[in-house]
C-alpha cells in the first residue's frame, strides 16, 4: 500500500461493537507509513478507550467539539484541512443519518462538513438496520454527494443475526483507502512541474531569492504521480523529499531552470509552472565576496527570461499551466497574465494572506481557464489542493 505513504488519514470511530477493529485498522495505516489522527464519538469510547487508539496512532485522540485548548486555534477546522482522506470505521446507522442530514452538533459530523477531503464510510450495524429503507436512503444520498461506501460484509453478527451489516475487515478497508489515491486520470501522460524559488547570485556567498518553499509544486507532483502521470519535478533549492514515482532535476538559478525546462519540451504533454522564478538577476556576479565598505551599495539587475512564456510560445508547446501569486486585484492580474503568456490555465492565489501561500501547509486558489471556465477552491491542505488541481487540469487537457 505505497499509496498511503505520508498521507494524512483522519479516522472517525463511532459507537458500534466493531470499534475494536479500528485499532487494527490504525496498525495497517501506520505500517503503510501514513499519518493517523483519530476522532471518537462519546459512544465509541464505551467500546474502546481513547488511550488505546492514542498509543497506536501516536497522536492525541480528539473527542469533543468544545475542547477549549483545541478550539483556541479552531482545532476542528485545522483537522478538517489536515486530512488527505477521512475514514469512518465503524460507521453506525446513527452517524450515517447525521451525515445525510448535515448535522454539526458534535465533532465528527462537523469535521465531515468542513473537510474537502474524500470520505470513506465503513458501515457496521445489525442486518435489519442496514436493510431499513431509511438507512438505504441515507446511504444513497451520501454516495450521490461523493462519499465512498466500503461494505458492509456478510456474516454472523454480534447479536446472533446473519446477513449484511458486518464491518469490512481492516485490511480490506485499508486497501480501499489506498485505492482512493489512484485516479488514473493522467495515466501515461508526461507531466513536468517547476517548483520552489530560484537563487540569483550576487557574489559567492550572497544571492537574491524569495520565500517560496516549493510545497505547492511538490504536492501537485505527488498528485500527478498518483493519477498515473510520468512526473518530473524541476526543483529550485528547497528542503523537500521527492514524492514517490517522480523524477527530480535540481537547479539553482532562473537560467538553470530555463535550460532544464527547454530540455523537457517535446518530452512532456503538460507543463505546470509553480516555481517562483526571480524576475531579475544581478547583471554581473562578483568573483569574490563583496566587502562592507560603504553605507550604501547599488546592484544593477537584468531581466530573467520568462520561463512559462517561453514554454507556452514554443512551436512544440505542451498544455501549459501557470501560477499567479498576487497581493491585490488577484483575478484581474491573473487573467491578464494568462492572456499575455498564452497559457491554457492559470491558478491564482492571494499571498497577502499570511495563512496561505508561501511556506504555509495550506492554500486557497481560483482557477481560470481559456474557455472562461473558473473554479474557486477554499482553503485546504496543499496535498489535497494538489489532487483537486490535477483533476481539473486532467479534465481541461482531455477536452
Amino acid at each position: 500500500m505505497k499509496q498511503l505513504t505520508n498521507k494524512n488519514i483522519l479516522l472517525g470511530v463511532t459507537g458500534g461493537i466493531a470499534a475494536y477493529k479500528s485499532a487494527e485498522l490504525i496498525r495497517f495505516f501506520k505500517r503503510a507509513n501514513a499519518n493517523v489522527r483519530v476522532v471518537m464519538t462519546p459512544a465509541a469510547q464505551e467500546f474502546i478507550t481513547p488511550l488505546t487508539l492514542q498509543a497506536l496512532s501516536g497522536n492525541p485522540v480528539h473527542t469533543s467539539l468544545l475542547d477549549p485548548e483545541a478550539e483556541a486555534s479552531m482545532g476542528h477546522i485545522e483537522l478538517a484541512r489536515w486530512a488527505d482522506i477521512v475514514v469512518i470505521a465503524p460507521a453506525t446507522a446513527d452517524i450515517i443519518a447525521q451525515f445525510a442530514n448535515g448535522g454539526a452538533k458534535s465533532l465528527l459530523p462537523t469535521l465531515v462538513l468542513a473537510t474537502n477531503a474524500p470520505i470513506v464510510l465503513a458501515p457496521a450495524m445489525n442486518q435489519a438496520m442496514w436493510h431499513d429503507q431509511n438507512t438505504q436512503r441515507n446511504i444513497l444520498q451520501l454516495q450521490q454527494q461523493g462519499m465512498l461506501v466500503a461494505g458492509p460484509d456478510q456474516g454472523e453478527q454480534a447479536c446472533g443475526d446473519v446477513g449484511a451489516g458486518r464491518m469490512l475487515e481492516p485490511s480490506d478497508i485499508a486497501y480501499t483507502v489506498a485505492n482512493c489515491f489512484e485516479s488514473n486520470a493522467l495515466d501515461g501522460i508526461r507531466v513536468v512541474i517547476s517548483a520552489g524559488p530560484t537563487r540569483e547570485a550576487i557574489d559567492p556567498v550572497r544571492y537574491i531569492s524569495n520565500h517560496s518553499s516549493g510545497k505547492m509544486g511538490f504536492a501537485i507532483a505527488n498528485a500527478a504521480a498518483e493519477a498515473g502521470a510520468l512526473t518530473t519535478i524541476i526543483a529550485g533549492p528547497v528542503n523537500l523529499a521527492t514524492p514517490e514515482n517522480c523524477q527530480r532535476i535540481d537547479v539553482t538559478s532562473a537560467q538553470d531552470m530555463y535550460q532544464s525546462a527547454m530540455q523537457q519540451i517535446g518530452q512532456c504533454d503538460i507543463f505546470i509552472a509553480t516555481a517562483a522564478v526571480a524576475d531579475y538577476r544581478p547583471a554581473t556576479v562578483a568573483e569574490q565576496k563583496i566587502k562592507k565598505n560603504d553605507d550604501t551599495m547599488s546592484i544593477q539587475l537584468t531581466k530573467n527570461i520568462d520561463i512559462v512564456s517561453a514554454v507556452a510560445s514554443h512551436s512544440n508547446r505542451p498544455f501549459t499551466v501557470g501560477f499567479a501569486a498576487e497581493t491585490q486585484d488577484v483575478e484581474r492580474y491573473a487573467k491578464d497574465k494568462m492572456q499575455r503568456k498564452n497559457l491554457d490555465m492559470i491558478v491564482a492565489n492571494d499571498v497577502a494572506n499570511n495563512n496561505i501561500g508561501f511556506n504555509s501547509d495550506d492554500n486557497a486558489v481560483t482557477i481560470f481557464c481559456r474557455d472562461d471556465d473558473s473554479m474557486a477552491i477554499a482553503q485546504t491542505s496543499k496535498q489535497q489542493l494538489g489532487r483537486l488541481l490535477i483533476a481539473k487540469i486532467a479534465s481541461q487537457y482531455k477536452q
